[in-house]
């Protein structure tokens, strides 16, 4: 009898070393399914919060104000977005531009997708004038982008120090500020309607993974049973 057990013995083994993985691979996205839960509800709670003047360290998705002026003569483009609209669809980006504080202090302002693939000034309120919208830390330059070209200001990753340096900037903001609400003058680019909302995916994950888990199962029974009912 164990002589016979021994036939599936390999393969018993392998099962059991992907079940106990896929399982695993299940219960993580569960607990990545919550968390991402409680993200949700953070920003739908931010969402609703009126923005607060700029704090020393701001949270992710806190809505905060600075107030200051335009610099409208020195402006960049970030990334390269197609947008579809009535006559079908058309090329842009994310117009940056940097934005002097009362004290003094430089910040670069993401205003939002404009059509075209040079960047050019829009039309922006004259004088000091109150900015609201989240703050946007740069995380890193990502394995696979397209080569930033800081002569023409076009740039493919959200660094605003580099953005800056390109500008003739000698100090900004380690963080761009990406405006939220309506467009600030007519003509001007279309603004983040809203906080950034992240997927949740992590439940079909996790079904996934418990899928896989029961599939490895029921194979193992069809395997056993054929190399089994061949030794009768």
């Amino acid at each position: 009898m164990v002589g016979r057990w021994r036939r599936v013995a390999g393969m018993g083994g392998l099962s059991v070393v992907l079940f106990s993985l896929f399982v695993a691979l299940g219960i993580w996205q569960i607990h990545r399914y919550h968390y991402k839960l409680r993200v949700a509800d953070t920003i739908r709670r931010a969402q609703l919060a009126k923005p607060v003047p700029m704090p020393p360290n701001p949270t992710p998705f806190q809505k905060v104000s600075i107030v200051g002026r335009w610099m409208a003569d020195r402006v960049a483009f970030y990334g390269d977005q197609i947008r579809n609209t009535p006559v079908g669809p058309v090329r842009g980006a994310q117009l940056i531009m940097p934005f002097r504080r009362t004290n003094g202090h430089i910040v670069m302002v993401d205003l939002g997708w404009v059509k075209g693939t040079v960047p050019y000034a829009v039309p922006v309120p004259v004088g000091e004038t109150e900015v609201s919208g989240y703050v946007q830390r740069f995380n890193g330059v990502p394995f696979f982008h397209a080569a930033d070209n800081p002569h023409a200001h076009v740039f493919y990753t959200l660094d605003p120090i580099k953005i800056g340096k390109a500008l003739c900037f000698g100090y900004v903001a380690d963080f761009t500020l990406v405006m939220i609400g309506p467009k600030p003058l007519a003509g001007g680019a279309i603004p983040a309607r809203s906080l950034p909302q992240p997927p949740n995916n992590s439940q079909q994950y996790y079904l996934t993974w418990f899928g896989l888990a029961i599939v490895v199962v029921f194979e193992f029974i069809f395997y056993a049973r054929k190399r089994l009912g061949d030794d009768e």
